[in-house]
């Protein structure tokens, strides 16, 4: 089954707790954690930086995965 990329921007994001939010750009609130960030080095995003993710359904709602920076 093919996941469809969507983009959006950071809504924020914490180095120290490793996670945050981002917005799509159709408006829906979705939590991204570090460890699904696709970046070579320290895995980190900054507000309002745009994004491509896929999305799943997590334990405690939609969740952004495989996030590259655009």
């Amino acid at each position: 089954m093919k996941t469809e990329k969507i983009n959006g921007k950071v809504k924020w994001f914490s180095p120290e707790k490793g996670f945050g939010f981002i917005t799509s750009d159709d408006g829906n609130e979705l939590f991204v954690h570090y460890k699904d960030i696709i970046s070579a080095g320290f895995k980190t995003l900054s507000k309002n930086q745009k994004v491509e993710f896929e999305v799943i359904k997590g334990e405690r709602g939609f969740q952004a995965i495989n996030i590259k920076l655009l």
